[in-house]
């Protein structure tokens, strides 16, 4: 950064820092750790010394969640990926089905919540739009913190539900689907551009929930991106003013997702990835009967406890995927 001319240009030097710091991050992460360990080792040598049960009771606690942190710092190393630093922007959409796969979004749209609750990252509602009778016709949700796209990117696809179905009064067993897009959540590092005449831009009543103000106030937006034909909307705020930022901001990750794929497509470069993002590609199935299993069938990783997967316990199929994609 000292070199002569390193400031000149302002977006390529931010852009530098930038990776420096997240480097010394990393680095100053792993040293903790490797003091913490050192500390650890000492500290175990002295206790089997004098035969203390309670110090190395308490030390073995402390090795434990060393190894889980540990473990978090080796699967975040895994997040190689030019973007995998972003935040994420998840949109879920129901599949046929009517109810039953309304449902279904609506179960994925909590589970992906609880998931950045469960890891501290902050979330933001962008577009949600209630079904008819239970559940969401379509849901996206803006996840902020560094990293939430690197560990979230292998949940694109489509998501299986078996169960027995609480609206049919047969106790008929049911299954639904529900495709699931993860895509990075645009910064100021990344220049997007949009012109103005390239956009249509249309207002009209949100439904669901929200009171007189929703139901006689034009305040959802839709925009449609006309070279593209990609289509966003939101209308999770009561501000005209806001649905527009919000669905900007949509439609920059998507336009920026679509971008990039567009020129790997040129390069011949398909890969993995996009098979795993097509609509038709099946990754997970959530079974609740007559058997509990979740099967990701891609790493072909199963866990026994739906109900805990559903509540956002999502990390050992994050890192079966990541260490997949890595071989």
């Amino acid at each position: 950064m000292a070199e002569p001319g390193f400031w000149d240009r302002p977006e390529e030097a931010q852009k530098t820092v930038a990776r420096l710091k997240r480097t010394r991050r990393t680095l100053d992460e792993w040293g903790t750790r490797d003091q913490t360990l050192a500390h650890l080792e000492g500290m175990l040598e002295l206790a089997e010394g004098e035969g203390d049960e309670d110090l190395l009771s308490d030390l073995a606690r402390e090795l434990s969640g060393l190894a889980k942190e540990i473990d978090a710092l080796e699967l975040k190393s895994l997040l190689s990926g030019e973007h995998d630093r972003l935040g994420a922007l998840v949109s879920i959409h129901p599949g046929a089905g009517g109810t039953e796969s309304q449902d279904w979004a609506q179960m994925l749209f909590r589970m992906y919540l609880r998931w950045a609750e469960r890891h501290g990252f902050a979330t933001n509602v962008l577009d949600l739009q209630p079904g008819d009778e239970a559940g969401v016709k379509d849901a996206t949700v803006e996840i902020l913190g560094e990293y939430a796209y690197g560990y979230l990117k292998g949940e694109s696809g489509v998501h299986r539900l078996v169960r027995i179905s609480p609206y049919d009064a047969a106790q008929r067993r049911h299954t639904s689907f529900a495709s699931v897009f993860v895509y990075p959540m645009v910064d100021d590092t990344i220049t997007v551009e949009i012109a103005s005449a390239d956009l249509r831009v249309d207002t009209f009543r949100a439904s669901g929930a929200g009171g007189q103000h929703v139901n006689k106030t034009e305040s959802a937006v839709r925009i449609t991106h006309l070279p593209t034909n990609i289509v966003v909307q939101s209308q999770a705020e009561r501000s005209q003013h806001r649905n527009r930022e919000n669905a900007l901001r949509i439609l920059r990750s998507r336009l920026f997702l679509h971008y990039q794929e567009q020129e790997r497509l040129k390069n011949q470069a398909i890969t993995a990835l996009k098979k795993d993002i097509d609509f038709g590609s099946q990754i997970r199935s959530y079974v609740l009967q007559p058997y509990t299993m979740v099967n990701d069938h891609r790493t072909e990783l199963k866990i026994g406890d739906v109900h805990a997967v559903l509540d956002g316990d999502l990390d050992a199929f994050v890192d079966a995927y990541l260490k997949r994609k890595e071989r």
